[in-house]
């Protein structure tokens, strides 16, 4: 059963409301997210237990690390820079942006938000569980742009900032790829298996990876997979929830009560890398005869 939330508009399950604000009915009602004030365009206000914040307002990065980033994906570059002004100053940061000819580049600054929203929801009712001894937490990027003194080919351009992660380590994928031969690895299964389970089957929060510290495991980067496909090109949809599932084997940290799909398959190949789709239409059958090769 779903409701559109009265603040964000977002048809949602009843797993996203709290019971007072489910019991207030249709046009009232409105999400943990929104209460808490986890939705939103631009940085919330009043900022998650769950989450890492930047808390600063200003970062340093060198040519050098900027023309020779660490980091190399598929799509984008990470650089490592150092805080000079806030409450991390001299703390290090990274800042991730994206190559030339990413035709997806102002969108994705949106969905990248938009994941993290989610996935702190995600992550908050899985810490209350008490499931281990550590809380799971989950850096929160910022857009901030370049200032127009930098050099010339940096002056303006916008990058995500986030706190920098020591011992970074991948623990599963949005293809169904995991690694679970040490215990986080497990939990990490488990928070995903969790994910789809409070979201009523519509999400399931994946490509976990981050580092593990004295009193917390930060995460970065986290996919959702959705049924509706609303986050992006790493969202696999349907097939993706279900390879997802047909790779995972629930371990201790699962409880038996928690929902899985019937009959999971595999539609994409495990790997350890983040899976991207686009949209596309094929013009094979919708052009006219014998134009198919022409502009």
């Amino acid at each position: 059963m779903e409701r559109i939330c009265a603040e964000c508009a977002r048809a949602l399950p009843r797993t996203s409301y709290t019971g007072n604000q489910w019991s207030k009915g249709e046009g009232l009602s409105r999400c943990a997210a929104c209460v808490h004030g986890h939705y939103s365009d631009t940085p919330a206000a009043a900022q998650s237990d769950s989450g890492r914040y930047n808390r600063s307002s200003r970062a340093t990065f060198t040519d050098d690390a900027l023309n020779n980033p660490f980091a190399e994906g598929a799509f984008r570059w990470v650089a490592k820079g150092r805080y000079t002004r806030g409450e991390r100053q001299g703390q290090a940061c990274v800042a991730k942006w994206f190559k030339t000819g990413v035709v997806f580049e102002s969108d994705y600054f949106t969905l990248d938000i938009k994941a993290i929203d989610k996935a702190l929801e995600i992550v908050n009712r899985f810490n209350e569980l008490g499931i281990v001894n550590k809380p799971v937490k989950i850096n929160v990027p910022e857009v901030w742009t370049f200032d127009e003194d930098a050099a010339y080919e940096w002056a303006g351009a916008k990058v995500l900032c986030e706190p920098f992660i020591q011992n970074y380590q991948k623990f599963n994928s949005n293809s169904g790829w995991n690694d679970d031969s040490r215990a986080w690895g497990e939990v990490m299964q488990a928070l995903s298996h969790f994910s789809y389970h409070i979201t009523g089957g519509n999400h399931v929060l994946c490509d976990l990876q981050g580092g593990i510290y004295q009193y917390s495991v930060v995460l970065s980067d986290p996919v959702i997979l959705s049924r509706t496909r609303q986050y992006g090109v790493t969202d696999l949809g349907p097939p993706g929830i279900s390879s997802f599932f047909s790779q995972h084997s629930c371990n201790r940290y699962c409880r038996p009560n928690w929902t899985q799909p019937a009959n999971p398959r595999q539609y994409f190949t495990p790997v350890r890398g983040t899976t991207m789709i686009g949209r596309s239409v094929s013009t094979a059958f919708s052009r006219p005869r014998n134009t198919y090769y022409y502009g």
